[in-house]
């Protein structure tokens, strides 16, 4: 089946089962390998990316379902030298241990930012569900409200 949607700003036409996951046509099919498969049941969100601005955990999202849509993926989030402002915070705060979580977390955190721009602790634990096995969450915690500061710095 021939599925064709924008991804990280370009469009790309991929021709697979449309049941397969988008984890595995981004990975597989479009070689962006930011995005980490982690538990394969939408429950770890090592898979996070962004269908049409909204997190996804996209190891139990059909591809077929992100026809005419944006995805975008950890490599998209940023360009360059050009940052996001999640991923300036995380460098800043020293966030990963082993890493392979991260990219999920900073895509769940850039969803949540554009719709809490200023978060609590509370907003934080309520959206941010993913799993890291190293522990980091003291730290993500103080990245995801330095990433808000430097959102609305830059606003």
């Amino acid at each position: 089946m021939k599925i064709t949607f924008n991804i990280n700003g370009k469009s790309q036409t991929v021709d697979v089962d449309g049941k397969t996951p988008l984890l595995w046509v981004v990975r597989d099919v479009l070689n962006l390998k930011g995005t980490k498969f982690g538990c394969g049941k939408a429950a770890c969100g090592a898979c996070t990316l962004h269908v049409d601005g909204e997190a996804v955990r996209s190891c139990s999202y059909a591809v077929k379902f992100a026809e005419g849509k944006n995805v975008t993926t950890i490599e998209g989030l940023g360009e360059g030298d050009n940052l996001h402002p999640v991923q300036q915070a995380w460098i800043e705060e020293v966030v990963p241990q082993c890493g392979y979580c991260q990219p999920g977390f900073m895509m769940a955190t850039a969803a949540m930012l554009e719709k809490i721009p200023n978060p609590t602790d509370k907003d934080i634990d309520d959206n941010i569900m993913n799993v890291c096995r190293c522990a980091t969450y003291y730290r993500m915690r103080k990245a995801i409200h330095r990433a808000a500061e430097i959102s609305n710095s830059n606003s």
